[in-house]
């Protein structure tokens, strides 16, 4: 924590600021996880140390609910574990996540006092919990959670007033984690130190989860899994540290609304105050100087967001065909009337490309992806993760379809990103350098001689042996997890 500083943020209560200057892509800090969790849905297909997805993962066996990568990861997991681990088997079954989740701060709690070491900023009790404003819904849901915790854990030594503020403080401070291609959340942690970095919606900082390393046969040089918080661009000394709480593709007034429901804040950054990229968000088409009237853009977005629900629903029934039957529909509509950067059209792009990207339909998926690129250019900060893996999944599609040039270029242009966001060594990094590597072979081959180029590609996709080209398409297999987002 020698970068930054604890400070008096004004209304916004306490904060971080640099120390030092700071350059896009530095780490600002790392912090391991208070406490964390695999969520229920994922507990037997996640390790449950360093929240890998993994197949064939080990079960514990004396509680045979947490499943960790091998032995080395059980190992190093124990302590965490080991009361968790007696009241599973006690209670019979595990509790859901958030009672999970609390069990596991209270133990830490009452082990190491809410401080594990000098470079906590923040006691876990002093976090904010926010009780007072929860709706009466969520205090209901909250009851219910005190309760089946003190069945979880009937011996426990706090009382109900406290726990029922730590688990105000998990659903206003839990941090949400992926998995190590960063492709799907996979369980939720408590970062003291990260809860105290402010909002903003066009923050400085991003954060990305590290999940540590445990292939060392030497256990004293294993790292834990811990967050980093890195800037996305150059920040000054004794700047305030922010990030985002929520997703930018949403327009200022959705987003404050978010924010206040969920962390119970009024969002006054700068961004919403001015309504930033509100107008490019919800943009209609000009044609030769000439839009169309508001009565038959608001037609259109209200048929756009019926059709969207359609689609969502669709997708989790696995209807691929529907999908992509209800997205051609609905962009036909839309393509006169709303703008490219239009929310509701963008949305309906990355479902497209996703869905088609999976059925082999590379060429469709690659124009929707270009198209949904293109819009996201417009709208994100140029160092956003979110944007840099819309760029690598759009330039994996376009090599998919043959286009290698258009492919690589995408590529190259999303590594420039990740890098920054992400570091050289993440997993997601060192697969994009590993295809990047590969686009870039391609790319020669095509320029040397374009025919033979696509002729041995051909070749190659039927599984006939044709030599370089087969080891230059070695690398598909690398990257379907990260073009086909479930």
């Amino acid at each position: 924590m020698d970068n930054v500083e604890l400070f008096d943020a004004g209304e916004k209560g306490k904060g971080l600021r640099t120390t030092k200057d700071l350059k896009a892509g530095e780490v600002v800090f790392t912090e391991p996880s208070f406490a964390a969790v695999v969520f229920d849905s994922l507990s037997q297909q996640v390790c449950h140390n360093c929240f890998r997805r993994q197949v064939n993962l080990h079960r514990c066996a004396q509680c045979k609910f947490a499943h960790y990568c091998d032995r080395t990861c059980q190992t190093a997991c124990w302590d965490e574990h080991k009361q968790e681990c007696a009241a599973i088997r006690n209670k019979g079954k595990a509790p859901n996540e958030n009672v999970r989740l609390a069990a596991r701060v209270l133990w830490r709690v009452q082990k190491d006092t809410g401080i594990v070491s000098d470079s906590q900023l923040i006691s876990v009790d002093q976090l904010q919990d926010h009780l007072a404003d929860m709706s009466t819904d969520s205090l209901k849901e909250l009851k219910i959670n005190v309760q089946n915790f003190l069945d979880y854990c009937p011996n426990t030594k706090h009382g109900s007033e406290y726990i029922s503020h730590i688990f105000g403080i998990i659903n206003c401070n839990g941090f949400t984690l992926s998995d190590q291609r960063g492709l799907q959340a996979v369980g939720v942690g408590l970062f003291p130190n990260l809860c105290l970095v402010n909002h903003d919606c066009w923050p400085n900082c991003t954060i990305i989860l590290n999940h540590g390393n445990q292939s060392s046969l030497n256990a004293t040089l294993h790292s834990k899994k811990r967050i980093e918080l890195r800037a996305l661009g150059k920040i000054a000394e004794n700047e305030e540290l922010t990030v985002s709480y929520v997703d930018f593709l949403n327009v200022s007034a959705d987003r404050q609304r978010a924010l206040k429901h969920q962390y119970h804040f009024d969002c006054m950054c700068k961004s919403c105050s001015e309504h930033f990229k509100d107008d490019l968000k919800m943009a209609a088409k000009e044609t030769d100087g000439k839009k169309p009237s508001d009565e038959l853009v608001k037609e259109v977005q209200k048929y756009s967001l019926e059709c969207l629900a359609k689609i969502e629903a669709a997708r989790a029934a696995s209807n691929f065909n529907e999908v992509v039957k209800l997205s051609r529909e609905c962009l036909e509509k839309q393509e006169p009337v709303l703008g490219d950067t239009h929310l509701y059209k963008l949305r309906v792009l990355s479902v497209a490309s996703e869905v088609l990207s999976y059925q082999h339909n590379f060429s469709e998926a690659a124009g929707y992806a270009r198209r949904m690129v293109e819009g996201y250019t417009k709208l994100f900060h140029p160092n956003n993760a979110q944007l840099g893996m819309a760029i690598m999944r759009a330039g994996v599609t376009h090599w998919h379809a043959g286009l290698i040039e258009v492919g690589h270029g995408m590529i190259c242009k999303a590594y420039a990103i990740l890098m920054i966001t992400h570091g050289a060594t993440h997993p997601i990094t060192q697969d994009l350098e590993s295809i990047r590597m590969q686009t870039e072979m391609e790319l020669k081959m095509f320029k040397k001689n374009e025919n033979d180029y696509h002729s041995m590609r051909e070749a190659a996709l039927q599984n006939k042996p044709t030599g370089k080209m087969t080891a230059s398409l070695s690398g598909e297999a690398n990257v379907k997890a990260l073009s086909y987002k479930q």
